[in-house]
């Protein structure tokens, strides 16, 4: 008899939760390790049609960094859905404004583009500075993965 492959149903998934503290960290590969722990992958249980992944709080969003010229260079478009209605803002002043939609954006493209994945993104906790209000949660430090 061949063996059979066993996949997790929703009840059985052991979700935990992660505090990340991205303070010179590189803003693509922070953002690539949280998507794999939000997606589950770091985990032998991951199974591809299930949101079997952790919780993840982010802590001084403010102090992640970008190498080469990206931070004078780097826009984020957006459109409002009228014509001519593209709206491009530069990196720099995203990051003085709203420094946790730098890494909120750049995990959320790393995400599956579906229900799935925007379920998971609600799962990333944003925060500048050191403190948040996940204590109860007890977040585990992050470990890099690989």
């Amino acid at each position: 008899m061949r063996p059979r492959t066993t996949h997790l149903t929703a009840q059985e998934v052991d979700r935990q939760w992660q505090l990340v503290d991205a303070e010179g960290q590189i803003l693509g590969r922070i953002a690539r390790d949280i998507a794999v722990m939000l997606m589950g992958k770091h985990r032998p249980t991951w199974s591809p049609h299930l949101d079997c992944g952790d919780g993840v709080v982010v802590v001084n969003c403010e102090k992640v960094r970008v190498t080469g010229n990206k931070a004078e260079q780097k826009t984020y478009a957006r459109y409002s859905g009228y014509p001519g209605g593209r709206i491009e803002e530069p990196y720099a002043r995203i990051m003085e404004e709203h420094p946790e939609r730098i890494i909120r954006k750049a995990v959320q493209r790393m995400l599956p583009k579906t229900i799935l994945g925007r379920t998971m993104l609600k799962r990333l906790k944003i925060y500048t500075g050191t403190e948040h209000p996940h204590g109860a949660q007890q977040p585990a430090n992050f470990e890099k993965l690989s």
